[in-house]
């Protein structure tokens, strides 16, 4: 009887582990939203608007979450567009909010994401909300509109349905 016992709780811990391990499937992108990149204790601070032209972002130096460095990862934003032709767009920034770097002052660098895509994806509507998916990497990007924190190696974009 114990011995049946025994298997029996060996038998459920296994099928319990196996499908631990099967639900954290590594083929699956980590879903981020913009406050899971910032750490715990850091609190994002409001946007500062000039209103007499003056852009200057909010720190831009702000703390990174090095545990995401090198994860496959799924990110909602608003497309800033940086470099591609009429059809595709091969690089941009992805922001948390519409406007962000070009209506109101960039926000902190760990809430941009500077993404590229080697052979360009189709943005259809810049004013929509979409998903991208990629390896993200804590190597920052600097450029004339903002310094940013992350960096995203793009395989897909998706329109966000949220």
């Amino acid at each position: 009887m114990k011995n049946k016992f025994k298997c029996g709780l060996l038998l459920l811990a296994g099928c319990l582990f196996t499908g631990t391990l099967m639900a954290n499937d590594d083929n699956q992108p980590k879903e981020l939203y913009w406050e899971d990149m910032v750490p715990k204790d850091y609190v994002i601070p409001p946007s500062a608007i000039d209103h007499n032209g003056q852009m200057t972002q909010t720190e831009p130096d702000a703390p990174l979450l090095e545990e995401l460095n090198g994860q496959l990862v799924k990110i909602p934003g608003f497309v800033v567009p940086l470099e591609g032709d009429a059809d595709n767009i091969t690089e941009f920034l992805l922001v948390p909010y519409f406007g962000a770097c070009i209506h109101v002052p960039p926000p902190p660098s760990n809430q941009i994401v500077y993404v590229k895509f080697s052979e360009g994806v189709p943005i259809t509507n810049l004013y929509d909300a979409v998903w991208v998916t990629g390896i993200l990497s804590t190597d920052g990007w600097k450029g004339d509109i903002a310094t940013v924190g992350y960096t995203l190696k793009g395989q897909v974009v998706t329109e966000f349905e949220g």
